[in-house]
């Protein structure tokens, strides 16, 4: 009975729960449907998975309700709809900044009495601030930033006991600022606005860039005692006198000597900022942990957010890339790559380009070319940033790497071989998805930067090709150096402009690659300099094309038919003259029929085997 009865509390529990989530779940979908965005979201109406999968929703422990929402950056505009988000009755965090929604303060916050932490900056709310802040007791962070709010600041804000950071800046709040005596506030910002009279007592604790861009009066405290020169006095006739006044006259010397040496050290460390820090982009990726207002200027940088592509589910935008932790994966012919994992576990690669040739709208014009290709073997670009000092593409991380690091990565006895059957699989989709570059802007568009590193497995552990179409953008091609210089075709070294037909022959190092399981360019144990290419050709040239293949490969039997088709395919992609490679389609179809063939004979891709055997020696 006891157990029936906890049973039935159970079910009655997790229904009253199922319940509960359905009216936010159906909340969300009305937020929605009824505030405009240029981004879309994979808010599936008939998914009841919201806590899982849905963008920029979290849920209690349990599932049970929502309390996270951060939509950061998604293009929403126009006013939020009534009886919407107010519902997410237990929500505790609300992030949709950097959007351009408009309108006064949203009355449906009003139902929000758990909410926590409020992020509504970069908008264009106008109108004033909420009078009873005391509503949202928890509040501890509250950035209201960059909107278009007016009026005078709620006295009601001293009554939020757990407030820890506050930030209207850049709106245009008139009249004075209230006496915030708030504990535990440790960051103010209430610059650029219309306030007027004197700055309270309380708040003098925090730096004078905290109300600057005001009409207000700073009133010194105690540890800023202005610097008064003292007025001329007789001059005594005592010793004592004598002695009292040469000791005030040095203790001035060295109070205004500190003082000038205090200014001239703050701007000499100003000035080698600005020298060497740009933006503060670069900066942050490189070091970490610099907040976002220390790493942009928001004067500069204000309109050059983040620019997402259409069918994008990310949820963050510039602020939440600065904050990431990053690591660096690699410096590139165009620039460096970071790892940038952002708070809600998402991990994206940020590439940092160099030494661009065109401007911001030419820029911008090739994003859009490269963003809008859809395609199953070409990574897609989510998204891009360009200010001055810095441009930045942001695409999808592929957690196992490069196919460069499989072929080239660590050796030994923990080394995992890549298998016929997967450099097949590489090839193939490596193929398909530079034809499907090649067809972009009425079949003129090109990579320009093909090669081993710029080549990952999709889900389908088929090749995937990523840093698509940068070559146009750049000054030039630099001289490559090491492993990158053989991809590069015979007449680039002239010309200094990848072509189509170069694309070509860079793929055809690929293959190579692929087959030989050796760099492109490589050194001997006798420090000699060896050409892929120029090698294959010498070795295919005396007859001894057995020993071209990797010694990984000779352990699967009945594939050296298959392996010498693709050996005839890469040497005809790696023509010296031009005219004389085929096209990336015709490649397609040359490779596909190697990989129908392996099906149509049903040879097995596993190793029979775990020492390797010569071909010639493998019973059929």
């Amino acid at each position: 009975m006891v157990v029936f009865k906890l049973f039935l509390m159970g079910l009655l529990y997790f229904g009253a729960t199922a319940i509960v989530l359905e009216d936010d779940r159906k909340a969300l979908l009305n937020f929605m449907n009824n505030l405009p965005h240029s981004r879309s979201l994979n808010w599936d109406s008939n998914s009841t998975n919201v806590c899982n999968h849905w963008t920029g929703v979290t849920c209690n422990e349990d599932g049970s309700r929502v309390i996270g929402l951060r939509l950061p950056g998604v293009g929403f505009h126009g006013h939020i709809p009534a009886n919407t988000i107010g519902k997410l009755s237990s929500l505790q965090i609300l992030s949709l900044r950097s959007n351009a929604i408009s309108g006064e303060f949203p009355t449906d916050f009003y139902d929000l009495k758990n909410l926590s932490l409020l992020y509504l900056q970069f908008n264009q709310f106008s109108g004033s601030l909420p009078l009873d802040f005391t509503i949202w007791k928890n509040l501890t962070i509250v950035n209201l930033s960059n909107n278009k709010f007016n009026g005078s600041i709620p006295v009601s804000i001293s009554n939020l006991t757990r407030l820890s950071a506050l930030n209207l800046a850049n709106n245009s709040l008139i009249g004075g600022i209230p006496d915030l005596g708030v504990y535990d506030l440790q960051v103010l910002d209430l610059s650029h606005n219309r306030l007027t009279g004197i700055v309270p007592k309380s708040l003098r604790k925090f730096p004078k860039s905290a109300f600057s861009g005001n009409d207000l009066s700073m009133v010194y405290s105690s540890d800023e005692v202005p610097i008064v020169m003292p007025t001329r006095k007789p001059v005594s006739s005592s010793k004592n006198g004598e002695k009292l006044g040469e000791k005030a006259v040095l203790a001035t010397i060295v109070v205004v000597s500190a003082v000038v040496f205090t200014g001239f050290a703050v701007f000499w460390i100003v000035c080698c900022l600005r020298k060497n820090g740009g933006d503060g982009v670069s900066s942050k990726l490189e070091k970490g942990g610099m907040s976002p207002e220390k790493a942009i200027s928001r004067s500069q940088d204000a309109n050059n957010r983040l620019v997402f592509f259409e069918g994008c589910s990310y949820a963050f935008d510039l602020e939440d890339l600065l904050r990431a932790s990053a690591e660096v994966l690699g410096k590139g012919t165009f620039g460096m790559s970071y790892k940038a994992i952002l708070e809600d576990g998402t991990s994206v690669v940020v590439k940092r380009l160099k030494e661009l040739s065109v401007g911001k709208r030419e820029f911008e014009q090739q994003m859009g070319v490269v963003g809008g290709i859809k395609h199953e073997n070409v990574i897609e670009l989510r998204a891009y940033y360009y200010s001055k000092d810095e441009k930045l593409t942001v695409c999808e991380y592929y957690g196992e790497g490069s196919v460069a690091a499989m072929l080239h990565g660590k050796r030994g006895e923990d080394r995992v071989p890549l298998t016929w059957e997967t450099r097949l699989r590489i090839a193939i989709g490596a193929a398909r998805g530079i034809a499907r570059i090649h067809a972009e802007i009425g079949g003129k568009l090109v990579h320009g930067n093909i090669k081993s590193s710029n080549v990952f497995l999709n889900p389908q552990s088929y090749g995937c090709i990523s840093d698509v179409g940068l070559s146009t953008i750049m000054s030039q091609i630099a001289a490559p150096i090491a492993r990158a210089a053989g991809y590069r075709a015979p007449e680039i070294t002239d010309t200094r402009k990848a072509t189509q037909p170069s694309d070509v022959y860079s793929f055809g190092v690929l293959l190579l690659e692929l087959l030989t399981g050796k760099s492109p360019v490589h050194t001997t144990s006798g420090d000699e300099v060896i050409h892929l290419v120029r090698w294959v050709h010498s070795v295919v040239r005396e007859e001894w094309t057995g020993e071209v293949f990797d010694v990984e490969l000779l352990k699967y039997p009945n594939i050296e038919e298959e392996m010498v088709e693709m050996l005839q395919i890469a040497m005809s992609c790696v023509a010296r003259v031009v005219d004389q490679r085929p096209k990336m389609t015709e490649v397609v179809k040359m490779v596909e029929d190697v990989r129908r063939n392996t099906e149509s004979e049903n040879r097995p891709c596993l190793p029979e085997s775990s020492s390797p055997v010569p071909p010639s020696d493998v019973l059929e």
